[in-house]
C-alpha cells in the first residue's frame, strides 16, 4: 500500500500542497505563533537565566581555582569553594551597588522634587525668550510642583491596577532571577559531569566530526569569555576614573553617575553616549557647571578609552572591523534589542572566523579545482 502511494504521480504535489498551505498559514499568523513560542519558553526562563549565570561565573570560578585551590591537597574542595566564592562575590558587589545606588537615587529625586518649582520657572522663562511660550502654552500645562504632584498623583491613582500587575511581574522576575542563581550553582557544581555527557553526545550524532565541533565551540567559548572579562574590566576602569575625578572637583551623586557610565560602556558604540546623556541630566539638577564638565571630560575618556584603553585590553584577540561591529550592532539591535546588542562583538568575531576559516577557503578550493578542470579540459578547435 505504502509503494503504491508512493508510485503515483499525485503524491510528491500533495505533500508539497501541504506544505505550502502550512506555511501560509504559518505567516499569516505569525504574530500569534510568535506569541505562543514566547510563552513556551517563559516556561523556561529560569532554566535559560541560570545557564547564562553558570557561564559568566565560570571565569571567575576558574580563576578562584587556579589561584587559590590549585595545590593536590584541595583537589576534592578545590572546586566547591571557587564557586562559593564566586556566589560569595557577586552577592557582595550586588550588595554593593544596591547600597551605593539607591541612596543617591532617593536624593536626587528629592532634590528634583524640592527644586521644581525653580526649573519649571527657568523652563517657561526660557520658552519666553525663545518666542514658543504661546505654542508650547506650559504654563496651562504645569503651573507648579505642587500641581504637578497632584497630576503625577492622580495618574498614578487612575492606573493603580497596572501598577500592581507590574509591581506583581517584577516580583515574578526577582523570584526567577534568585531560582536561576541556585541554578546556576548546581550547573557549575556538575560541570564535568556535563561536559563528559556532551563529549559523549557529540561522538555518537557527529563521529566523523566531533574533533572539528569540538575545535569550533572551543574557539566561540575563547571569543565570548575574553569579550565578557575583558568588557567588564574596561567599565570597572571606566567606572573608577569617572568616579575620581568627580570626587576631585567635588561633585554628588559620585557613586550613582559613576554606576552609570559603567553600566552603560558596556553597550558598544552608543553605550558612553547613553551614560554621559543620563550623568549630565543627573548633574543637571544639581549644578549645571558640573554638568559641563562631566559631558567634556566624558568625551575626553571615551576617547581615551576607545584609543588607548581598549586597545590594551583587547590586543589583536578579537581581530574584528570597525565596520563589522557597527553593522552587527545595528542588525542585533533591531532584531534582539538590548541583548543583541551586548553580544553583537562576539557574534561579529565568530562569524568573521567561521568566514574566513571555513567559508572562504573552501571557495577558493573550489575555484582552484574549477580551474583546473578546466585547464585539463581540451579545447574543441585542438
Amino acid at each position: 500500500m505504502k509503494d503504491w502511494l508512493h508510485g503515483k504521480n499525485w503524491y510528491p504535489y500533495t505533500v508539497a500542497a501541504c506544505i505550502a498551505v502550512t506555511l501560509y498559514v504559518a505567516l499569516t499568523h505569525l504574530s500569534a505563533i510568535g506569541g505562543a513560542v514566547q510563552t513556551f519558553l517563559g516556561y523556561f526562563s529560569a532554566i535559560f537565566l541560570g545557564c547564562v549565570l553558570a557561564y559568566l561565573m565560570n571565569p571567575l570560578a576558574m580563576l578562584y581555582q587556579r589561584l587559590l585551590f590549585r595545590t593536590p591537597r584541595w583537589e576534592k574542595l578545590g572546586w566547591p569553594l571557587s564557586i562559593a566564592l564566586t556566589v560569595l562575590t557577586l552577592l557582595l558587589f550586588l550588595g554593593f551597588l544596591l547600597g551605593t545606588l539607591i541612596p543617591q537615587l532617593v536624593d536626587s529625586m528629592m532634590t528634583l522634587v524640592n527644586n521644581m518649582n525653580g526649573y519649571i520657572s527657568s523652563l517657561q522663562a526660557l520658552t519666553v525668550r525663545l518666542g514658543i511660550a504661546d505654542t508650547l502654552k506650559l504654563d496651562q500645562l504645569i503651573g507648579s510642583s505642587a500641581e504637578l504632584m497632584n497630576k503625577l498623583t492622580k495618574y498614578l491613582m487612575d492606573n493603580i491596577n497596572g501598577i500592581l500587575n507590574a509591581s506583581a511581574v517584577a516580583g515574578k522576575s526577582l523570584v526567577n532571577w534568585f531560582v536561576a542563581l541556585i541554578l546556576s550553582v548546581y550547573l557549575l557544581a556538575s560541570k564535568a559531569s556535563l561536559k563528559r555527557f556532551g563529549t559523549r553526545l557529540l561522538r555518537a550524532l557527529l563521529p566523523k566530526r566531533e574533533a572539528s565541533v569540538v575545535s569550533f565551540l572551543t574557539r566561540c567559548d575563547k571569543i565570548l569569555v575574553q569579550y565578557i572579562v575583558f568588557s567588564l574590566l574596561d567599565a570597572m576602569i571606566v567606572g573608577v576614573a569617572n568616579a575620581v575625578f568627580m570626587a576631585c572637583l567635588g561633585m554628588q551623586y559620585v557613586g550613582l553617575v559613576s554606576m552609570v557610565v559603567a553600566v552603560t560602556n558596556l553597550i558598544p558604540t552608543f553605550g558612553p553616549v547613553i551614560g554621559s546623556v543620563i550623568g549630565g541630566f543627573i548633574l543637571l539638577l544639581v549644578k549645571p557647571l558640573h554638568a559641563l564638565i562631566f559631558i567634556i571630560f566624558t568625551l575626553v575618556l571615551q576617547f581615551l578609552d576607545g584609543y588607548v584603553i581598549k586597545p590594551k585590553l583587547f590586543g589583536n584577540s578579537l581581530g574584528v572591523s570597525g565596520l563589522l561591529i557597527l553593522t552587527a550592532v545595528i542588525v542585533c539591535g533591531n532584531m534582539f534589542g538590548i541583548i543583541g546588542i551586548l553580544l553583537a562583538i562576539p557574534l561579529a568575531a565568530i562569524l568573521d572566523f567561521v568566514f574566513e576559516d571555513g567559508v572562504l577557503p573552501a571557495l577558493e578550493k573550489r575555484a582552484k579545482g574549477k580551474a583546473a578542470e578546466t585547464a585539463d579540459t581540451p579545447r574543441e578547435d585542438q
